[in-house]
C-alpha cells in the first residue's frame, strides 16, 4: 500500500472533528497528529478493544484507559498543553468513531483482524509518528513499540516504589534489631522510650515524604449502575445510555438491545470504576426491554432499586408497570399516573446532544462515497440533534461539520433530494412557532446550499407544534419536540419516505 496511514487521517479525521472548532485549532491539530499512532499502537495490541469500541454509540477515551483510569488524565494533561484539558478530550473522543470508520475503509472488513492487519502492514509510519513520550504511556498500558517490550510489563513507577519500600525497610531494620536487643539485656526503660520516640517519629517522616502514586488505587464504586432509553412515536429505540462498572457486562447488554430493538448502534455506554457493576434484579433487563419495545414514547430509567417510566399517554405507564412489576420484584417501578411525587427523568441534553451528534458522524464517514443512497444520508442526519438557542435560527457550530459532510456527499450524488422538516415544541403561540419552525429549516438548507449543494436538492418545511413526538407538559417531552428532520423523495414514484428511528415510514 502506497498511502501513508497517518497522514491519510491527518487529513480525513481532522478535518471531520476540527471543523466548526473555533477555539485552539492549531493546538488540537497538533493533539489530533500525536493521538492518532498512539490509538494505532493501543489497537495493534488490543483486538477486542476494537471490537468493543465498534459496538458503541459514542467512544471515548475512557473506554481506551479502562484498565488504568488514571492513565487518561496524566495523558490528556501531556497532549493538552496550553488547551483546557476538558476540551481537548472532547475533541479527541470524536475522533476516534471517525478513525475506526476510515480503518475499516482501508482495511476492507470491520473485522478487528483485518485491522489489525492493516495497521501492523503500516507500522513503520505508525511507529515513527509516535511522539517520544508515548513509550513510557504505551509501556505503562502494557503495549510493546517498535523496541518490542514486553507485554504486560509494569510501569516505571512500581520499580521506584518497590526502591521506596527497600529504602525503608533498610532504614528501620537495624533500629527494630537493636530494640530487640536492647530488651534482652535488660536496657534501662528511659533509653527504651527514647529508641521508640525515634522510631515512630522516622516511620512518620518516611509516611510525610512519601510521594503518591501515579496509578492511584481504585475507590469503591459510589453510584447504581444506571439504563436510560426512551422510545419514538412508533415505540423504536431513539436515545439510549448505559453506565456500569462491568464492562463485559455491558457488552452483553449492547447485543441483548442491538437484538430486541433492531438497533445497529446499541447504546452509549460510560463504564468506570464509579458505578456498580450489577443493576439489581438485572436478569430481567432483556424481558423489561421486550416489553418496551412498541410502546410510543416511553423513558425509561433503570437505577437502584427504582425503575422509573414515563409515557405521553399515561394510560401506557400504567399498563407498562403491571406487566413489568412482577418481573423485578426487588424493585419498585415508578410510573408518571401511579404517584403525583415521581419526577420525571430529566434528561442530560449535553450528553444526548453529543451522543448523537457523534453517531451522525461516524454514520456519513461510513457511506460509501462511490454508492451513496439518499437513504443512507437521511438515516445519518436524523442521528444528529440541532439544538437551536431560544428563538434563534443560528446553527450550532456542532452541527456545521455534520452538514458540512453531507454537503460533500449530496455534491456528489444529485440524485439526492431531501425535505428538511422543522418542529417546535408547544410553548408559545401556534403561529409563531410554525414560522419559527419554517425559518429554522430553511436556515439549514441554505447552510447545506453554501456549501454547494444545488438547490433542486432540497427544500424546507415548518410544521411548528403540530406534530409532537413527546409530551409537551413536560421539559424532556418539549426538548424531544424541537427538532429537524429530514426525509427522502423518491422522484420516481413521487412518495415522500419518512426517515427515523425505526427505518423507512411511508405517508
Amino acid at each position: 500500500m502506497n498511502i501513508n496511514l497517518i497522514d491519510l487521517l491527518k487529513k480525513k479525521v481532522s478535518a471531520i472533528v476540527l471543523e466548526g472548532e473555533t477555539e485552539y485549532l492549531s493546538e488540537k491539530s497538533q493533539a489530533l497528529t500525536s493521538f492518532f499512532p498512539i490509538l494505532l499502537s493501543i489497537l495493534k495490541s488490543q483486538p477486542k478493544l476494537i471490537e468493543s469500541l465498534q459496538n458503541q454509540l459514542n467512544p471515548r477515551l475512557t473506554d481506551i484507559f479502562i484498565t488504568n483510569p488514571a492513565l487518561k488524565q496524566q495523558f490528556l494533561e501531556q497532549i493538552s498543553g496550553t488547551v483546557p484539558t476538558g476540551a481537548m478530550e472532547s475533541t479527541l473522543n470524536r475522533s476516534i468513531a471517525p478513525t475506526l470508520g476510515v480503518l475499516e475503509i482501508e482495511a476492507g472488513s470491520a473485522e478487528p483482524s483485518a485491522i489489525v492487519h492493516l495497521i501492523e502492514t503500516h507500522w513503520s509510519a505508525v511507529s515513527n509518528a509516535l511522539p517520544p513520550w508515548a513509550l513510557a504511556l504505551l509501556s505503562a498500558l502494557g503495549i510493546g513499540t517498535a523496541v518490542e517490550h514486553t507485554l504486560h510489563q509494569a510501569p516505571e513507577i512500581t520499580s521506584y516504589k518497590e526502591a521506596e519500600e527497600k529504602k525503608k525497610s533498610g532504614f528501620l531494620l537495624p533500629l527494630i534489631a537493636f530494640l530487640f536487643f536492647s530488651i534482652l539485656f535488660d536496657t534501662p526503660p528511659v533509653i527504651l522510650a527514647v529508641l521508640l520516640a525515634f522510631i515512630f517519629r522516622a516511620c512518620s517522616s518516611q509516611k510525610e515524604t512519601e510521594p503518591a502514586s501515579t496509578f492511584p488505587t481504585q475507590t469503591a464504586s459510589s453510584e447504581p449502575a444506571k439504563l436510560q432509553l426512551s422510545t419514538g412515536a412508533a415505540g423504536y429505540l431513539t436515545t439510549c445510555q448505559l453506565y456500569s462498572g462491568n464492562a463485559s457486562y455491558i457488552n452483553i447488554l449492547q447485543q441483548e438491545i442491538k437484538q430486541i430493538f433492531n438497533h445497529t448502534m446499541g447504546c452509549g455506554v460510560e463504564s468506570n470504576a464509579n458505578y456498580h457493576t450489577e443493576f439489581i434484579d438485572q436478569d430481567a433487563i432483556p424481558s423489561v426491554l421486550k416489553l418496551v419495545k412498541g410502546v410510543p414514547n416511553v423513558s425509561l430509567t433503570w437505577m437502584g432499586n427504582q425503575l422509573s417510566i414515563q409515557t405521553a399517554n399515561p394510560t401506557d405507564a400504567q399498563q407498562l408497570a403491571a406487566k413489568i412489576q412482577p418481573l423485578v420484584k426487588n424493585m419498585t417501578v415508578l410510573t408518571q399516573a401511579a404517584t403525583n411525587t415521581a419526577t420525571p427523568v430529566a434528561v442530560d441534553s449535553h450528553a444526548v446532544i453529543s451522543t448523537g451528534n457523534s453517531n451522525a458522524e461516524k454514520a456519513l464517514a461510513e457511506i460509501n462515497p462511490d454508492n451513496i443512497r439518499a437513504l443512507d444520508i437521511a438515516t445519518a442526519l436524523n442521528m444528529q440533534i440541532i439544538n437551536f438557542d431560544t428563538a434563534s435560527t443560528h446553527i450550532p457550530e456542532a452541527n456545521k461539520s455534520i452538514l458540512d459532510q453531507a454537503a460533500a456527499l449530496m455534491k456528489r450524488a444529485p440524485q439526492v433530494k431531501l425535505t428538511v422538516k422543522g418542529h417546535t415544541d408547544a410553548v408559545g403561540h401556534a403561529a409563531t412557532n410554525k414560522t419559527l419552525s419554517q425559518k429554522r429549516a430553511q436556515a439549514v438548507v441554505d447552510y447545506l446550499v453554501k456549501q454547494g449543494v444545488d438547490p433542486a436538492q432540497l427544500q424546507a418545511v415548518g410544521y411548528g407544534q403540530e406534530q409532537p413526538i413527546a409530551d409537551n407538559s413536560t421539559a424532556n417531552g418539549q426538548f424531544k419536540n424541537r427538532r429537524i428532520e429530514f426525509e427522502v423523495l423518491n422522484t420516481e414514484t413521487g412518495v415522500v419516505r419518512e426517515v427515523n428511528e425505526e427505518g423507512i415510514k411511508k405517508q
